[in-house]
């Protein structure tokens, strides 16, 4: 008889140990607080599921320990999840290096993994609150919840972060890990919208455009990533803004000013930019502050930042100063806003922060401090950038620990 393996969490990662597991010969249970497994990865890429990506490098992952993620996916990456999924049915497809899978229905992912799970014989107990949580001497550990008792030789904690507490990630795994000795750096929201002061984000509510957005703080760029920013009426949202709002949770965290700088022409150099306005003058010089913008930039945009030079909407640009040009320049260029906070855990995707990675083996993912437990997925001070960097770890980790805590 094989060995006896307890999953707590019953998301991504915890699925993907699950099943690992059971394929070893083991007999697996797994505890999920929730009504059913794997809720959160209904909503994951829109609902589409990017299972992974293709570009995988040390900079699409953020932890304490640099080279941990990159060891641990050394171990299970891309090629071998895609193994994975075609093993119980998903084929896929690739969209500039994006992995969906061709129906492109989280939904789909889900049933499959529930279907090999069925198959392989691994119980799932819904509707389970953890009451207690141990390691019985050198026999195992043993689980405590509101439906019974549950021992095995190997426990796999897969109970998330705080990151979306609606879809069952509460944060209840840190005080778990930390009941086995381990240390949490303290999560933080990642891949969040950020609030702004401004008395114009009412205004640019809705709005779409290209732009870079960095974060800086003292003086120090902290961060910065290009692509469409979505404003908002407390400030801005969009992918750009989530890959950067890690550097900017944690700034403000350790009690620092915080400023998100948006480049409106992310193209151009300051002196291209420079030109191409001086050139617009040039060609369309009956144009007043009302137009003149028109075209390049959405309207409601093109009004906040003629206003903020200090032009009125029936001024023709060409007869006002260079320094209101320069100062137009400087709005598009380096459009500044204090950032007051992010949103909160509940509109995050992922935290950082979590069980400190020193205290596991990046080779099996078992802890250095209680041998025969398991720590994966979102619950590890791990976090990736948007673009199926957190399933690619949370089917690695997975992966990796019950293949060897089921063997």
């Amino acid at each position: 008889m094989g060995k006896k393996v307890i999953v707590v969490g019953g998301g991504a990662s915890g699925l993907a140990a699950a099943i690992l597991a059971a394929r070893q010969g083991a007999q697996v249970t797994i505890l999920e607080h929730m009504d059913r497994v794997g809720k959160k990865l209904l909503s994951t890429g829109n609902g589409r599921c990017n299972l992974t990506n293709w570009e995988m490098r040390e900079d699409c992952y953020h932890c304490g320990q640099k080279d941990f993620p990159m060891k641990v996916l050394g171990q299970f990456g891309v090629e071998d999840t895609l193994a994975f999924f075609e093993e119980i049915g998903i084929t896929v497809k690739s969209k500039k290096g994006y992995i969906y899978p061709r129906s492109e229905q989280a939904s789909a992912v889900l049933d499959m993994l529930r279907l090999e799970v069925k198959r392989l014989g691994v119980q799932e107990q819904t509707g389970c609150e953890i009451k207690e949580l141990r390691q019985k001497g050198n026999r195992g550990f043993l689980a405590r919840t509101n439906q019974g008792v549950w021992t095995g030789n190997t426990l796999i904690l897969a109970a998330g972060s705080r990151a979306a507490p609606a879809t069952g990630s509460d944060g209840s795994g840190y005080k778990m890990a930390r009941g086995f000795g381990h240390t949490i750096i303290r999560p933080l929201p990642a891949l969040v919208q950020l609030r702004c002061e401004g008395r114009f984000f009412k205004h640019l509510a809705g709005v779409r455009c290209e732009a870079r957005v960095a974060i800086v703080s003292q003086g120090e760029v902290l961060a910065g990533d290009v692509g469409e920013v979505q404003f908002t009426d407390y400030g801005i949202s969009g992918i750009p803004t989530f890959q950067v709002s890690r550097f900017a949770a944690a700034a403000l965290a350790e009690g620092k000013p915080v400023e998100a700088v948006l480049d409106f022409l992310p193209g151009m150099e300051w002196e291209e930019a420079e030109a191409f306005l001086e050139g617009r003058i040039k060609k369309l010089p009956h144009l007043t502050g009302k137009d003149f913008l028109t075209g390049v930039f959405p309207k409601k945009l093109a009004e906040v930042l003629i206003r903020l030079a200090g032009i009125e909407p029936g001024e023709r640009i060409s007869q006002k100063p260079p320094g209101a040009r320069e100062e137009l320049l400087g709005h598009i260029k380096a459009f500044e806003a204090v950032v007051t906070a992010t949103n909160s855990f509940e509109q995050a995707q992922v935290c950082s922060g979590g069980v400190d990675t020193r205290e596991v083996f990046a080779e099996t993912m078992e802890s250095k401090l209680a041998p025969g437990l398991y720590l994966v997925g979102e619950i590890l001070d791990v976090d990736g950038i948007c673009g199926g960097y957190n399933l690619q770890w949370a089917w690695s980790t997975g992966c990796i620990a019950g293949k060897h805590g089921g063997a």
